[in-house]
């Protein structure tokens, strides 16, 4: 194609661009309409917010519930477990010998106030050593671990994690695990004989002062069982759990000073203000006992921040009788004959009008994805809800994805349109093929293998873009759509609802291509 002609093209296309513009705001039931469906996401998304209450108890008094704990990196993290440490000034190692890893797990009550405790250990419950900047909540670290059933692991700053060799720990079969500090950089190596040592990875812990403390610890989340639900969804339930690190050959090298000291991190209080599932460290001769609870870990548990945005659904569907009118109208009064004779190449007429309604539909979706997440958050956080914190990227990346999977929605809507040139039966089809699954699978319905194959292979694949906490390999969570986990990354379930959206705009292009007008 010669750039002229490649020109003129483009000009055509732009003038197809303009006539469906044209068309769509010179009928006001359709402007009207657009508006509703982001005032409707607007208004009921803001509504729920204001009636989601949550407070606290502090002793016999009710409060708002404290902000969620932040890590280094910005995210909520939970920071429990038992440390038994001494302060590390400078470069230094601790090395030391692993040689058993115990606990405890409650399981359901045999029989009312009967307690049920079988001895075992999570997959996930971790005994090993720490150098951390200090004692202090969520401040930096880098650790070297045994754990319950996934080997030895070094893990930092709550959400990096990385594999050493399977495997688990007895006296028979003891694990040397050691922490090297240089400067900002923490390396973790292991050893089945305390000679042969092998590099499992290196952290940086920008920003560490001169004196950080080193030692062992112990900790373990509780026990995640999923039970089918009475309606076919599935019910999860935590239970308490704890681990027990026996250590021995315990040398720190450096500059370390001071006696060894215990410090419960994280420990809850009961009411009375008693400790509540403490954990503890015994020490004889050169051999450490640590047991702990709790988890180093991300948080996963609380509101989210895309929470006021359930109220997209219902402009959704506001949204899909729009787009499926913006097509349908022109069969029903005979105008679209008017319109392919100042398109004739079909095809291309039937792409302007789709990307006219899908700009127009992102562009009054974004500022009311953006009201509704900001001033939403705003509100359930003046409610007492402690929203879980998610980067700026993110907050970006959930509201312009929303607006999106609203333009790809009309889009999709308005191919069905074309297709089946009846508009009720479009709409009906748009919300069975976008809305239902979405509903059906987040909703306590389905078991969580049929809920997790709907978002993967239906348009609803979409809504994961509205996902704010990610999934993590070394954390045991309830990863379920009931949950607000997909099944597909973010932008690869939206990129599901695009190429739905591009087949059925390619198939009713190459039909109105086929068939009269």
């Amino acid at each position: 194609m010669s750039a002229v002609s490649h020109r003129a093209g483009l000009e055509d296309f732009g003038r197809l661009l303009r006539a469906e513009w044209t068309k769509f705001r010179t009928v006001r039931g359709w402007v009207v309409a657009m508006a509703a469906a982001a005032l409707v996401t607007v208004l009921l998304g803001l509504l729920s917010a204001s009636g989601n209450h949550a407070s606290c108890s502090s002793g016999p008094v009710e409060v708002a519930c404290p902000p969620p704990l932040v890590g280094p990196d910005g995210e909520a993290v939970t920071d429990k477990f038992y440390f038994v440490h001494r302060p590390l000034a400078g470069d230094g190692t601790i090395t030391v010998r692993l040689t058993s890893m115990t606990g405890q797990i409650r399981k359901p009550d045999v029989a009312a106030g009967v307690r049920n405790v079988v001895p075992g250990l999570v997959p996930w419950a971790k005994a090993g050593v720490m150098i951390k900047e200090s004692t202090k909540q969520g401040s930096p670290y880098a650790a070297v671990m045994a754990t319950g059933e996934h080997g030895v692991r070094m893990q930092h700053n709550f959400t990096h994690d990385v594999a050493g060799r399977p495997g688990g720990v007895s006296k028979q079969a003891p694990r040397w695990l050691r922490l090297t500090r240089s400067g900002d950089t923490l390396t973790g190596y292991e050893s089945a004989d305390g000679t042969n040592w092998t590099r499992i990875g290196t952290a940086t812990l920008a920003g560490l002062p001169r004196t950080v403390q080193a030692g062992m610890f112990a900790a373990s989340p509780g026990d995640l069982t999923v039970t089918q639900g009475d309606l076919g969804g599935s019910i999860a339930a935590v239970r308490f759990t704890e681990a027990t690190g026996e250590f021995d050959q315990v040398k720190v090298e450096g500059n370390a000073s001071g006696a060894w000291r215990d410090d419960d991190i994280g420990l809850d209080l009961a009411p009375d203000g008693s400790p509540h599932h403490p954990g503890r460290a015994g020490q004889s001769g050169g051999t450490f006992s640590v047991t702990g609870v709790g988890d180093i870990a991300p948080d996963m548990e609380g509101p989210t921040a895309e929470r006021p945005l359930s109220s997209v659904l219902t402009g959704l569907i506001l949204v899909i009788v729009v787009a499926v009118m913006f097509v349908t109208a022109e069969y029903r009064h005979g105008l679209i004959r008017t319109s392919l004779l100042a398109g004739p190449r079909r095809g291309r007429t039937l792409v302007a009008k789709a990307l006219a309604l899908g700009l127009v539909t992102f562009a009054a979706a974004l500022p009311a994805t953006t009201i509704t997440f900001a001033i939403g958050g705003q509100i359930l956080r003046a409610n007492g809800n402690a929203i879980l914190p998610v980067s700026l990227l993110t907050q970006a990346r959930i509201v312009i994805g929303m607006a999106a999977l609203l333009a790809l929605a009309a889009v999709l809507a308005l191919a069905l349109g074309a297709l089946l040139r009846r508009s009720v039966a479009a709409v009906i089809t748009a919300i069975v093929a976008i809305v239902v699954p979405h509903v059906v699978a987040t909703t306590s319905i389905l078991p969580d293998s049929a809920a997790r194959w709907l978002l993967r292979v239906t348009p609803a694949a979409g809504f994961a873009i509205q996902q704010s906490i990610p999934e993590y390999p070394h954390v045991l969570q309830h990863y379920a759509p009931t949950a607000g986990f997909y099944p597909l990354p973010p932008w690869a379930g939206l990129a599901v609802l695009a190429v739905y959206a591009a087949l059925a705009l390619g198939l009713a292009a190459f039909q109105l291509r086929r068939r009269d007008a």
